[in-house]
């Protein structure tokens, strides 16, 4: 559920999408097949996904990740939580094809990088290409707008006032 939080909130507040979708894959290999390569899905994934739609998020789930992807379910959805590193960076990195860009989500401060990571291996030798460089730090630019125009839509407009500054309001509008 914690995930599913962090997710939600951060496509909102990061992406500005009002009602994100958001779909679970599965641990097991076939999502558990109802109970028979594991019971993670039935004990653990599917009463957290149980939990958010009763907290009004839109989540879906658990998927078989290799079908999932392989049927291009991703298409339908805002975000997919994948229940470790490969089951998710894999597709995503086959899908993005070097112009990925990895954010993390729920931190305070924004945190973009290129899906391919810092390529260290070719750091000097005039080989890398800079554009997914360049996406992330655009991207990065685009989230923290997205974020300062989320925190300014809605702040209260209404200044709290003290009781001595009512009674001063107060003592105005008899004078008039």
């Amino acid at each position: 559920m914690s995930k599913l939080n962090i997710i939600h909130q951060s496509l909102q507040k990061d992406f500005g999408i009002d009602k994100p979708r958001i779909a679970v894959l599965g641990l097991n290999p076939h999502a558990g097949d109802e109970g028979l390569i594991g019971d993670e899905e039935e004990t653990i994934i599917k009463p957290a996904i149980r939990e958010a739609k009763n907290n009004n998020m839109l989540v879906v789930g658990p998927y078989s990740a290799d079908a999932f992807f392989a049927r291009g379910g991703y298409e339908n959805f805002d975000a997919v939580l994948a229940m470790y590193h490969d089951q998710g960076l894999i597709p995503f990195k086959a899908l993005a094809i070097g112009e990925g860009i990895n954010f993390t989500a729920g931190l305070p401060s924004v945190r973009t990088s290129p899906d391919h990571g810092v390529a260290f291996d070719i750091a000097g030798k005039n080989k890398a290409d800079h554009s997914s460089f360049m996406h992330s730090v655009f991207e990065c630019i685009d989230i923290l707008n997205r974020r300062n125009g989320f925190a300014d839509n809605r702040k209260n407009p209404m200044r709290k006032m003290t009781a001595s500054m009512f009674a001063n309001v107060r003592d105005e509008a008899i004078e008039e």
